[in-house]
């Protein structure tokens, strides 16, 4: 360019004459001598602020150190650890920083954001796991069988309101900017009862059935959707069956300390004249009930993000729910009432005839049906 040509490309580039200068230099030099994709030498530019400040690091190791959490001298004891008011911490202790230093500074330490973890499942009864491995040895031999061996569970109760609804978790794709537009306030309507799932897994046949309820989360309630499960899909999947393995969570409707769930599935045995095979899960290990994660879950997904106007759209989202194992479900409406403060007498209970296994048998027991012509409630 002659004459004043690295003005003019110091002008075009941004840049100081003196910086095209030395760029100028290094484009000359030998490539093994030029330092690829650098414009400064090594060494050059401001220091890191580790390397400035000395103490920076531990004071930084300090603010998040999880083991500092309950320390009464911990200036964020009762703050969240946020990059700003870690920075403004920092600060305050005489280490000026910037919450986006303070977040380059936690990434090469090793730290990331994390949610908590539920793994606790605080106090473990001695039998725990033996009882898991009681719950699989009589599992596996009744599907050997060709015996039916079903999970149940109630869901979580569901908000159930009129256009425009309530909000349901979960995103579902829409035309951008345009969302379901639900109600500001997730009050439940007292005209408009909850819904009331209560699931029956099949575990054998990977098939689901669902009975909404409208009403209380009752032992009967529980039975009836047993009854209605075998009368819908069971009877003719298991023609031969003469028992049935249930396998329930320790507490909720279907408790084995509840008097009207071993009553009620007494009259359920004589309907049918199954024999009755009822095994618990531990206390406090819910969620590890097939139920939860072989059907609650996918049902969850399949209606996440829709608002549950109406009992009859959580029986069709229900009904809807597949998975690419094969996975089917059934889901039928009941509006009938299942009042709750039901006592049952002792000779009521011994009348169901619940016997309990050798093993825990308050966990695991056998209830027969009835000689035929006895009164029946």
């Amino acid at each position: 360019m002659g004459r004043g040509g690295v003005s003019v490309a110091a002008r075009a580039a941004g840049m100081s004459r003196p910086t095209v200068q030395r760029g100028m230099t290094e484009l000359q030099e030998s490539p093994d001598e030029v330092e690829p994709l650098w414009s400064r030498r090594t060494g050059g530019g401001r220091k890191c602020s580790a390397d400035r400040d000395v103490g920076l690091m531990a004071a930084l190791m300090k603010l998040v150190d999880p083991e500092s959490r309950g320390d009464p001298e911990s200036p964020l004891r009762w703050t969240t650890k946020s990059t700003r008011n870690l920075a403004d911490a920092l600060v305050k202790a005489s280490h000026p920083i910037s919450h986006v230093t303070v977040a380059e500074l936690l990434d090469g330490m090793g730290f990331s954001l994390q949610g908590n973890a539920k793994t606790v499942e605080g106090n473990q009864h001695a039998d725990r796991d033996a009882q898991f491995r009681y719950i699989a040895r009589l599992a596996k031999a009744r599907l050997r069988a060709d015996d039916p061996v079903v999970s149940v569970d109630t869901k979580k109760k569901e908000l159930v309101g009129e256009t425009p609804g309530y909000k349901n978790a979960g995103r579902e794709r829409q035309p951008k900017g345009s969302p379901v537009k639900v109600g500001v306030h997730d009050f439940p309507d007292p005209k408009v009862p909850k819904a009331v799932p209560y699931g029956v897994y099949d575990i054998g046949a990977d098939t689901g059935w669902v009975l909404v309820g409208t009403d209380g989360d009752t032992a009967a309630f529980a039975v009836q959707s047993l009854r209605r499960w075998w009368q819908s899909m069971g009877k003719r999947a298991y023609a031969r069956a003469d028992r049935l393995l249930i396998c329930a969570d320790a507490g909720g409707s279907n408790s084995y300390r509840t008097r009207l769930w071993k009553t009620e599935l007494s009259q359920f045995a004589t309907d049918t004249g199954l024999t009755i095979t009822v095994c618990h899960y531990p206390p406090g290990t819910s969620k590890w009930n097939k139920i939860e994660h072989r059907l609650f879950s996918h049902i969850t997904m399949n209606w996440r993000g829709r608002p549950l106007t109406s009992h009859e759209v959580v029986v069709q989202l229900i009904a809807a729910t597949t998975t690419r194992t094969g996975l089917t479900v059934k889901a039928e409406l009941d509006r009938n009432a299942y009042p709750t403060g039901i006592d049952v007498s002792d000779a009521e209970l011994a009348a169901a005839d619940v016997r309990g296994h050798k093993f825990h048998g308050e966990w695991n027991y056998d209830i027969a049906p009835k000689a035929k012509g006895r009164k029946q409630r």
